[in-house]
């Protein structure tokens, strides 16, 4: 019976003493869904039109509403005027709201980066770039990138 016992509570300590194995990352649930970076329309216009015609798409797959309200969402390009920060945002669970680059009325499902005025008020290339989207503290959540003029928008 000794025996047994000093087995098993060996047993119990190298299993306590073991590490365990490193957990996988989990998917964000909340990220970047589609980029439609061919709008439609003369690109060299900038008309307001044209310019909605470009978005990029942020969905929750999660349970749980998420407050985005700080968050940003960036092309490649350093440029200061190509980051777009969330205000005040709820997105609700298994919910999307689509980020349109030009200007419009704010609603719970579509929220416009306000730009204006000729062909440098795109944010998304015609054919290369990557989306990315940092919650309040900065940190990567979720990137997406394209490398094709073959499609007007890449699902990521």
């Amino acid at each position: 019976m000794r025996l047994a016992a000093s087995v098993a509570a060996m047993v119990a300590t190298a299993a306590a003493l073991t590490p365990a194995a490193p957990a996988q990352a989990a998917a964000p649930t909340v990220k970047i869904s589609r980029i439609w970076y061919d709008s439609p329309g003369s690109p060299d216009s900038g008309a307001n039109s044209n310019l909605n015609g470009e978005y990029v798409q942020i969905k929750n797959a999660g349970r749980s509403a998420v407050n985005l309200s700080g968050w940003t969402v960036r092309d490649k390009t350093s440029r200061a005027d190509h980051v777009y920060t969330f205000g005040t945002f709820t997105l609700g669970a298994g919910k999307a709201v689509t980020l349109r680059t030009g200007k419009g009325r704010d609603t719970s499902t579509t929220l416009y980066w306000g730009r204006s005025g000729g062909t440098y008020a795109y944010i998304w290339n015609q054919s290369t770039d990557t989306g990315y989207l940092r919650n309040a503290r900065g940190q990567l959540v979720h990137s997406c990138s394209y490398n094709s003029a073959r499609a007007d928008y890449k699902n990521c």
